[in-house]
């Protein structure tokens, strides 16, 4: 069965409002952009006001919608407490969630790296995951309807020496991807999804020149790729 962004793609989707955390840059920002222009309203979040309003103008460029941007860390609850209040006040309970925030961290055995690198990715990667799932599904299990997209990865199924905190922080994606599924009423989804790799800031810091090798996230999102079985890993419906 086709998820609504897939349906979405060949026109036959009512427009949908989508959160999307991490929405500033990257694949957060392209995906809004995309959605957008398919008619979509965008719900999304990031920490840097600059490129937020950035985005804005963007947005405005190519959809009439109204849509709201929030300048907020996921990583702090009370933020997301108040990106919560501030949607549920415009009427903006999201028909999909993008958990696409996330942090990694240079290449190095756990004992080479700072304590600070573990602790920005577990509480973007996995505490980050939380707040917002804290908070938004209270709003939707009202309409019995929904999906959640966690971004995952393959080092959310795979083990590497040199990036063990990232690697640690995504398996729990697909564990709490998991937990989350089994208490949800029917109707809503949640899924953990492995997008490939991507030529973002992120791949840069981890693999350096080597990164824009890969494909960008416009690339990604081009209607013309197909997503294989292994990319998309559903852990309930």
């Amino acid at each position: 069965m086709a998820t609504p962004i897939e349906t979405s793609r060949r026109g036959a989707a009512a427009s949908r409002k989508v959160l999307i955390t991490g929405v500033s840059k990257g694949l957060g920002r392209a995906l809004a952009l995309e959605l957008a222009s398919r008619g979509h309203t965008i719900i999304g979040c990031s920490r840097d006001q600059t490129k937020l309003d950035s985005l804005h103008a963007e947005l405005s460029k190519s959809s009439s919608n109204e849509h709201l941007l929030f300048n907020a860390d996921v990583r702090s609850n009370n933020k997301v407490k108040e990106f919560a209040h501030a949607v549920e006040e415009k009427k903006l309970t999201p028909d999909i969630i993008v958990n696409n925030a996330g942090l990694a961290h240079k290449s190095g055995k756990i004992w080479e790296l700072d304590v600070e690198d573990f602790d920005k990715v577990i509480d973007t990667n996995v505490k980050g995951i939380g707040n917002i799932l804290r908070h938004f599904i209270p709003l939707m299990l009202p309409n019995n309807q929904g999906i959640i997209v966690n971004m995952s990865s393959g080092a959310g199924r795979n083990a590497h020496e040199d990036f063990a905190p990232y690697c640690t922080s995504k398996w729990a994606v697909e564990g709490l991807s998991k937990c989350i599924a089994k208490g949800l009423p029917e109707g809503m989804a949640t899924v953990a999804l492995n997008p490939g790799t991507i030529y973002t800031d992120m791949l840069a810091l981890c693999m350096g020149e080597l990164a824009s090798q890969f494909q960008s996230p416009d690339k990604w999102l081009s209607p013309s790729r197909s997503t294989s079985p292994s990319e998309l890993h559903a852990t309930g419906v």
